[in-house]
């Protein structure tokens, strides 16, 4: 398929608002993509030439981005970086400069989505001396082959900013509408097919994968959907109680386990093979060659996937180091072996979700925990099971919850017994207890230079929630307290790279970096896009294992909460 066709959909999918003319667009272009081409077109629209959770970065920022489209198209990088700082879209900017190209187009290669697939992909692999020189020639090639339109919209999957308003659940829906949906289906079956839609994305976290699937199989072939060994699937995610009591009152005997302040990890084995995923399923298992061995040894079964916490621990006390400093293991690239000694890690294991070739989702926990303690040989101090306590005993539990507190953990998880592994958020069988007003995660879109000795360092920042009817980022406010100052010049670092445009001493960045956020109360604000600001904010610590912030309808939530405690 010509890439030109993509880009024509592109913006047909920015020219409109509304969700359900963006699912009839995609709708139409799903079905229009040659099968073998579909997991392609599908990772596309969003923006992206990977699954989430593949270890693979394009590595391209915007400065490069600059110098490929001046390279491209004759325009000095001083018109480029002017036209730039007016747009606000690099992608905006790079159709304006070729537009005007200067340089002959007669040796112009017609772009296949195959093609621009491919080399996208390839810049992933780009490393070592002279990456940066090999990355720049890949880029300036596409951009001197495409149209105006098509450039526009392979800047922007470069830099990962599409800007054309597809969120997953609008992908979900175009795929049943596509090849699942006939015309007279009702409300009814149509919602449970997308609920399959849904289940099959869980288990393979691809909705690329799910489309082929639908297109080929329709949704027979999606009941039979399985997990795959080494790829990883969506986790189980915990709302917040009030109480213990409220729990114990609604459910009564229950799962009580610590809640351990380090890094969720699902452990994938076959044979000796392992894999290790974060909570937002980035692969770490290079990062982590302790886990490995830990499962190895530890691990009895030899097909299987586990969930746990991973906790960093002090070398001298023995108790879990700030998640901080164990962050520092997740992204490491080098020097491994030095990391490892410097901040040792112990796991602690609670939950199976698949073993010896058969799924566990729809086992309740407390059978699923048995065959956890079946298939764990414990290491001690390494890797054990969670630290567990079944009753329905308020007294018990509270004693239970102090424990956890005192060893330097962050509460509790209250699990339902009699409850399946349920994919996502919001599921009512799972609950976290911690002893303050629930802290908020959310996402940096913006900053602004500091003044006087701060001057070189970004020092108040522009914080968002998600919307997740639109999937738009909507503002609550800035943050600029909780930072001593070598945080303040870490941030600046993270930062830079990710700035898309300025204005005056605030710029705005890509919303890459998540962030802990306490504050004293939630507060109506008619100036926030969000409607909401947080008084008093400040920085706890980065969410390094989060892939996405906390939504505008748990921040209605809380605010409402407030009235509740005065």
């Amino acid at each position: 398929m010509d890439y030109s066709v993509l880009a024509d959909y592109y913006e047909k999918l920015e020219s409109v608002s509304s969700k359900l003319k963006k699912r009839d667009i995609l709708a139409e272009l799903f079905r229009i993509t040659p099968t073998e081409e579909l997991p392609k077109v599908v990772l596309l629209v969003q923006g992206i030439v990977f699954p989430r959770f593949a270890d693979h970065e394009l590595g391209v920022a915007v400065q490069m981005m600059i110098k490929a489209i001046s390279k491209s198209s004759g325009v000095s990088m001083r018109d480029v970086e002017n036209k730039f700082k007016e747009t606000g879209d690099l992608g905006s900017t790079a159709e304006y400069c070729i537009k005007s190209r200067k340089q002959s187009t007669l040796l112009r290669k017609k772009l296949t989505v195959d093609n621009v697939f491919s080399i996208l992909q390839s810049l992933a692999f780009v490393v070592g001396q002279g990456s940066q020189g090999k990355k720049l020639s890949l880029i300036s090639k596409l951009l001197v082959s495409g149209s105006p339109k098509e450039v526009r919209y392979i800047a922007r999957t470069i830099l990962e900013d599409l800007r054309v308003g597809v969120a997953e659940g609008i992908i979900r829906d175009a795929i049943v509408e596509a090849f699942l949906a006939e015309e007279n289906v009702n409300k009814e079956e149509k919602q449970k097919i997308s609920d399959l839609v849904e289940y099959s994305y869980n288990i393979v976290s691809d909705f690329g994968e799910v489309a082929k699937i639908a297109k080929e199989g329709g949704v027979e072939a999606l009941k039979k959907v399985k997990v795959q060994i080494g790829k990883p699937i969506q986790g189980m995610l915990g709302l917040a109680a009030e109480s213990i009591e409220e729990v114990v009152k609604e459910f009564g005997k229950i799962s009580a386990q610590y809640k351990y302040d380090g890094s969720r990890v699902q452990i994938h084995r076959s044979g000796e093979k392992i894999w290790v995923y974060t909570r937002r399923l980035e692969d770490i298992t290079k990062q982590f060659p302790d886990i490995v061995e830990f499962c190895k040894k530890g691990l009895k079964s030899s097909e299987c996937i586990v969930e746990g916490e991973a906790l960093g621990i002090d070398r001298k006390t023995g108790f879990p180091v700030p998640f901080q400093i164990l962050s520092q293991r997740i992204h490491r690239k080098y020097d491994i072996k030095k990391m490892v000694r410097e901040i040792p890690v112990m796991v602690h294991l609670f939950d199976v979700l698949h073993e010896n070739g058969k799924m566990l989702f729809d086992k309740p926990l407390k059978e699923r925990w048995r065959i956890l303690e079946k298939i764990v040989a414990p290491i001690l101090g390494k890797f054990e099971l969670a630290k567990q306590i079944v009753t329905d005993d308020l007294k018990e539990l509270e004693k239970f919850y102090e424990e956890s507190l005192k060893a330097g953990q962050e509460g509790l998880m209250l699990k339902v017994l009699e409850s399946p592994y349920i994919f996502g958020r919001h599921v009512g069988t799972m609950y976290k207890i911690k002893p303050l007003m629930e802290s908020l995660d959310l996402v940096i879109v913006g900053a602004t230079w500091g003044e006087g000795a701060r001057t070189n360092w970004l020092t108040s920042y522009i914080l968002a929630c998600v919307d997740p009817d639109t999937g738009k980022l909507l503002e609550v406010g800035m943050m600029s307290t909780g930072l001593n100052e070598a945080q303040y010049s870490e941030m600046t670092e993270k930062l830079k790279p990710l700035i898309t445009s300025e204005k005056g001493r605030t710029v705005y960045v890509k919303p890459k970096i998540i962030v802990e956020v306490g504050y004293q109360e939630i507060q109506k604000s008619p100036h926030s896009t969000s409607g909401f600001s947080l008084r008093f904010p400040r920085f706890i610590r980065e969410r390094t294992e989060k892939s996405e912030p906390d939504t505008l309808e748990r921040i209605e939530s809380l605010f409402k909460s407030q009235g509740k405690v005065g």
